[in-house]
């Protein structure tokens, strides 16, 4: 069909939230969705845990991270519906929601860990995908047909593999990917996919924790169990993040993509 001389077809703003966007994949994600010129809001608790034994992501991190940033704990389901509410405000509706926030803990027998350093572990972990898609899902579906919304969630590696002394952590992530295959079979033909990336090793905060539990020099110790010997980049997860948060992966939903440097193999 040929353009009427001087017409300008104005591509649409798509809109996304991230949780987790303080810092590692959730900040990298943010970075790489504003640098294909999506609406980011940056969604984190920005402050510590008590019942975790490391520092988590500030505000100050997040406020480096995007302009549109929102301070909201994943437990929280109704701070979590006024993320999205601030969004769609913002902006006129939502078109992706990534799960990104994530915590660890462990470093003893399942049977050692406190209770509440592994409620905090199921609770971030697959509680705060639950919390967000009950109500960022409403929101994509909001879209007016034809829609393109995406549901995405950060699992791991850990989904498949039993990894010793970080069992609450195995569990969670496995229950993400379930999660992620059973919302894709709700959502059907809305026009609405439901996606989840599987990281392996990957130069984040919870990496350097992970190595501090299993008693390590540092998470550089971790590149040997991976095919490519070395660490992945946060950057390296969120490139695909972005990929499925975009209209090319239209044909994808149910999918759990192994972004972990051979790992799984």
């Amino acid at each position: 069909m040929r353009r009427k001389p001087g017409r300008r077809v104005h591509a649409v703003t798509r809109v996304a939230l991230v949780t987790g966007a303080a810092r590692g994949i959730g900040a990298a994600t943010v970075r790489a969705l504003i640098a294909q010129g999506w609406e980011v809001l940056a969604v984190d608790r920005a402050k510590d845990d008590p019942a975790l034994p490391y520092p988590l992501g500030t505000e100050s991190e997040l406020s480096t991270v995007a302009t549109h940033t929102f301070v909201a704990d994943v437990r929280d389901p109704g701070a979590l519906a006024a993320a999205v509410a601030e969004a769609e405000s913002r902006w006129g509706g939502l078109d992706a929601a990534i799960a990104a926030a994530g915590v660890i803990a462990g470093g003893v027998p399942t049977w050692e860990v406190t209770p509440e350093q592994e409620q905090a572990v199921l609770d971030v972990n697959l509680g705060g995908v639950l919390n967000l898609a009950r109500v960022a899902v409403p929101a994509l579906l909001r879209r007016p047909e034809p829609r393109s919304g995406r549901f995405l969630a950060v699992a791991s590696a850990a989904a498949t593999r039993g990894l010793p002394m970080l069992a609450a952590y195995c569990a969670a992530k496995a229950g993400v990917t379930g999660l992620v295959r059973a919302l894709a079979a709700e959502l059907g033909d809305t026009g609405v996919t439901a996606n989840a990336v599987s990281p392996g090793s990957t130069d984040t905060p919870i990496l350097a924790e992970s190595a501090r539990l299993y008693d390590l020099a540092g998470p550089a110790d971790f590149a040997a169990q991976q095919p490519v010997r070395r660490l992945l980049a946060p950057a390296e997860v969120a490139d695909v993040l972005a990929f499925l948060a975009g209209r090319g992966s239209s044909g994808m939903t149910g999918a759990v993509v192994p972004v972990d440097g051979g790992m799984a193999l």
